[in-house]
């Protein structure tokens, strides 16, 4: 009777291992990588860009995050794989990625040294000729404490509160751009001007900014998909000059934070909401997001 019962749980370890070991051989490791630009330029913390927004102001970034999640690969026939994120304990957790293009540099050192340019992860084995990916944090992630969260969801520089949640984007900048708006200092240039936009959702329903929410009226993340794109040797490009396009980076509304927050009622916010391809406070989008691109 004891043999079989070591029998028996030999078979099992064995069956377990050839599982395993098929579960190994029907995947492929993936990297998707990414790139941040203004105006098709490569990012970099302290230098600046001229012909940004409506006003064509020159800009210096300080800051420029964004979170990732649900990132599946496409086959030719149109369905999509979701991609297995590696649990690195530093830029990924569960299905949520943290790229980040600032380096903690000259205007960026409220930032991290450390940067990520990429997500990683496995797939199962198979030809795959595009992407898909969610700007933002899911729900059930986005509403924590970020003090005891895993990372890359720990960063309080991009967190509002339990009841907002995490900043999906974070991109800081100051302009130095002259508008009609704003007359020109005597050496020709207007005051630096703090800008940024922090994208993240809105009119979430709670009893206190420090409890969760059970639903958000505004979730604001932004859907995108590539039909084509080569994993080999392509690269998604987060372009937030394409963004600011139809922007004032100059001018800021009353009464509203610097920029962009997403909060509802910001003057602001309407042409920087449309280049992410949302709606804002209750006018729905009207063009597709111009945030990012494939190359």
């Amino acid at each position: 009777m004891n043999i079989k019962i070591i029998s028996g749980i030999a078979i099992a370890a064995l069956l377990a291992g050839c599982s395993s070991l098929d579960s190994f051989s029907s995947s492929q490791p993936v990297e998707i990588k990414f790139a941040g630009a203004i105006n098709g330029q490569p990012f970099a913390c302290g230098q600046n860009y001229a012909n940004v927004g409506t006003t064509r102001s020159t800009i210096t970034p300080s800051d420029f995050r964004f979170y990732v999640s649900e990132v599946n690969l496409v086959r030719k026939d149109g369905s999509t794989v979701p991609v297995q994120l590696t649990q690195d304990g530093v830029w990924q957790h569960q299905n949520v990625a943290l790229i980040d293009f600032e380096n903690g540099s000259g205007p960026c050192r409220n930032g991290t040294a450390a940067t990520n340019t990429s997500v990683r992860g496995k797939v199962a084995t198979g030809d795959y000729v595009g992407v898909a990916l969610t700007v933002g944090v899911p729900f059930a992630l986005n509403h924590q404490d970020p003090t005891v969260a895993p990372s890359p969801l720990n960063l309080t520089a991009m967190f509002w509160n339990w009841q907002g949640g995490y900043k999906f984007i974070k991109f800081d900048t100051a302009s130095s751009g002259v508008s009609e708006q704003r007359p020109a200092a005597p050496n020709g240039m207007g005051p630096v001007t703090r800008y940024s936009v922090h994208l993240g959702s809105t009119v979430c329903a709670s009893a206190s900014k420090t409890q969760a929410p059970q639903a958000c009226q505004n979730s604001n993340r932004v859907v995108v998909r590539f039909d084509k794109f080569d994993l080999a040797k392509g690269q998604i490009v987060a372009d937030m000059g394409a963004v600011l396009s139809q922007a004032n980076v100059d001018i800021n509304a009353k009464d509203t934070s610097p920029g962009c927050m997403s909060f509802p009622k910001d003057a602001d916010c309407p042409p920087v909401m449309g280049g992410l391809g949302l709606g804002y406070d209750g006018v729905a989008s009207s063009g597709a997001q111009r945030f990012l691109s494939v190359r």
